[in-house]
């Protein structure tokens, strides 16, 4: 079962033996490679003296690099074919040749990019047209039409191939982290016909999910009585909206507006879709996205959550009383077209075992027991849960359409944990919202950066479900000298190691970038690594100091090695606030017009970080007095001075970018190895699912248990 070898390798291994071996070699041992990912940030480049890029880079390859277009840069780096500097040539694209140091760099970071190519070769698959119905596709750009098609036409065929070898046949599919359900909705409705556990942590998504269902007309739409005049009063779309709002807001109990036949959404929860973040206060802020937008933020601060579980309760609940709060199946709904279902669970994954889940799940063959009350309606949706008769067996397999961080390591966990499931298929993302479960390195690692505390936090987490999962490389010997305070008969390092700087760029998807599009980001990193120097030359932020230097100064939380001149309230001094926590210098996302100059760019920051409600938490004062008098003319001259070097970031970001590719191709071959340890685990392997192109987080992390 799977793929004859069970991983992607490039061309030049034809085993997972010796990849893995070189794998981790030339992530230990390479310096430049090590340096790229994870020992630089970007908003150092233009505060630093001597600058970043004549430190790191060889003489050679910037005067190489100087004479070069970008884009033939970033063709050299990730498409041009390298044989043909086998042969001595002089020239390449009218131009000198690469530096042979500089070919040889790519020809070790291509040589261990795991392969992304779809179909597989020699899979016997070949490409197909989207077949996803349009009404099942509702609410999808291209990207999710794709991803959903590939994937559960790949699950799909996955689970006959488990029966067929197994005798035992895959009776229900638990969606992790399920969302909107898309996937979850294209799995349930013809062809496939599946019984799906969605599960999923926010309430607000499982009711958009099920308004989609709607949309969708594969569950009908319930019908509501309200009162009209106090449903525009409470929503706010009368006359007297304010008024009304005000003096319900004195009550103590909320007044019911509507009574409605089946499971109903509030009337807030008419926006649900277009709102992803409904119910939240403005004082939530999501944390950082994806690169490529695989995912939402999943950083839900616990009072807002607990919030969410008291206001977001449904009628299917209240009929549910004793059931826990933390898991509750909120819907279990049969489609109209074919024999499929869905059934919703609100439950907050926090590790492998889905008993919790598990033992939710109910069967929706049952509904048509006469014994059963049914809502007045053409979809089969059960008033009362518990009158719904438990399956004689569960036989599942845990899947993800991109899961965030550490919910892929508690989906491949499952297996072992919880008898009912038989294998996983899971793609994952946002590997910056892995955490880290070895401690701090006790060994010297080749770095520009010092060890500020949001590296420390992170690496101090000693998270047991973090990466690495793999005890080969959790045991891995490493060649780094000892730190100076190691006492010398203490055991040589060992264990893999990625910092969040590292595991954040592996999402990038540079073999995507055209000429627009780079430019457009290379010249936001410009401007905002451009902002940093005036930063400095005014007094907002410190200079930049190598690690030496920095042991026991504060410095950014974001990463960066300058800290804030300025004291908070109570703090320990600039930068430090009176818990010893750094005070982060946050813009956050602008406008697209801001981005259309440098003076645009830098008057939309200031007025953000300088407005009342600000999320930055250095006082807007500070920054405003600081910010004083700075001219139009004077961003122009800046603008204007390191222009030239404009070029120098974009070559580092793609360099960065580029060799990020193995970043990823270690968490990945990881969490194989983790599958392979295990003695329950059958058959494991990784492949690509869907086209780089459309999405690249494109591979897949397949288990099967004896």
């Amino acid at each position: 079962m799977g793929p004859d070898v069970p991983l992607p390798l490039p061309p030049q291994f034809d085993n997972t033996e010796d990849y893995i071996e070189s794998l981790l070699h030339f992530t230990t041992s390479s310096w430049l490679l090590q340096t790229l990912c994870g020992g630089v940030h970007i908003l150092d480049f233009y505060t630093r003296s001597p600058d970043l890029y004549s430190t790191i880079l060889p003489q050679s390859w910037r005067d190489w690099f100087k004479t070069q277009d970008i884009m033939d840069i970033l063709d050299l780096l990730m498409r041009e074919d390298l044989a043909q500097f086998d042969q001595e040539h002089g020239v390449w694209r009218n131009g000198p040749a690469p530096p042979e140091e500089l070919l040889h760099y790519v020809r070790d970071v291509r040589k261990h990019l795991l392969g992304r190519e779809f179909p597989p070769p020699g899979s016997g698959l070949r490409p197909q047209k989207p077949t996803v119905p349009r009404h099942i596709a509702i609410g999808m750009k291209v990207k999710k039409v794709h991803e959903v098609d590939n994937f559960a036409r790949y699950v799909d065929r996955l689970t006959s191939d488990i029966a067929s070898s197994d005798n035992k046949s895959i009776t229900h599919l638990v969606d992790f982290g399920s969302g909107q359900n898309y996937l979850g909705r294209a799995l349930a409705a013809p062809p496939y016909s599946k019984h799906i556990v969605a599960v999923e942590s926010k309430q607000h998504n499982i009711q958009g999910a099920k308004n989609m269902d709607v949309l969708a007309k594969l569950v009908p739409k319930p019908l509501v009585l309200r009162n009209k005049k106090e449903y525009r009063a409470q929503t706010g779309k009368g006359k007297k909206a304010k008024k009304a709002a005000k003096a319900a807001s004195t009550l103590s109990v909320p007044v019911e507006p509507a009574a409605t036949l089946q499971v109903k959404a509030r009337p807030e929860d008419e926006n649900t879709i277009s709102d992803p973040f409904p119910g939240l206060s403005q004082d939530y802020v999501p944390s950082v996205e994806c690169e490529d937008g695989e995912c939402a933020p999943v950083n839900t601060p616990e009072i807002m959550q607990n919030k969410l579980e008291v206001n977001d309760m449904t009628e299917v609940e209240a009929v549910n009383p004793h059931k826990d709060s933390a898991t509750t199946t909120t819907t279990l709904q049969v489609y109209t077209e074919g024999q499929g279902s869905v059934q919703y669970v609100e439950h907050i994954i926090k590790d492998g075992d889905l008993t919790p889940v598990i033992d939710q799940v109910l069967d929706s063959s049952q509904l048509q027991d006469e014994n059963i009350e049914l809502a007045p309606t053409d979809v089969k949706e059960p008033i009362n849960l518990d009158a719904v008769p438990k399956p004689k067996e569960v036989n599942a397999m845990v899947i993800s359409l991109h899961s965030c961080g550490n919910l892929v390591h508690h989906g491949l966990r499952s297996l072992l944990l919880n008898p009912h499931i038989a294998a996983v298929a899971m793609v994952g993302c946002c590997y910056n919202l892995v955490t880290e479960r070895l401690g701090p390195p006790t060994y010297k690692l080749p770095t520009l950066r010092p060890n500020h505390p949001r590296l420390i936090a992170t690496s101090n987490a000693f998270d047991p479900h973090g990466f690495p999962m793999s005890e080969k490389l959790a045991n891995h010997p490493l060649p780094h000298p000892k730190l100076d305070n190691e006492a010398a008969n203490l055991d040589p390092p060992k264990g893999i190691r990625l910092n969040i700087t590292a595991r954040m760029m592996a999402v990038q998807a540079p073999f995507n970038w055209g000429r627009e599009d780079s430019e457009l980001f290379f010249t936001r990193h410009f401007y905002r690594a451009l902002l940093q120097r005036i930063f400095l030359n005014r007094g907002v932020v410190c200079a930049p100091v190598d690690a030496e230097g920095m042991v026991g100064a504060a410095v950014s939380a974001n990463g960066h090695t300058s800290h804030v001149n300025w004291t908070p309230p109570n703090g320990r001094g600039p930068g430090l606030s009176s818990d010893g926590t750094t005070t982060p210098l946050t813009i956050g996302t602008l406008r697209k017009f801001a981005y259309t100059s440098f003076v645009s760019y830098v008057r939309a920051a200031i007025g953000k970080l300088t407005s009342p409600n600000s999320f930055c938490e250095v006082d807007p004062a500070f920054i405003e007095e600081k910010m004083d008098g700075l001219t139009d003319e004077d961003i122009k001259d800046y603008e204007i001075r390191f222009a030239e070097k404009k070029k120098e970031l974009s070559v580092m970001w793609g360099l960065m970018a580029f060799s990020a590719g193995v970043v990823e191709a270690v968490i990945v071959t990881d969490r194989w190895l983790w599958l392979q340890e295990q003695d329950e685990v059958k058959h494991a392997w990784v492949e690509p699912v869907f086209e780089y192109k459309h999405s690249p987080r494109n591979l897949v992390v397949v288990g099967i248990k004896k």
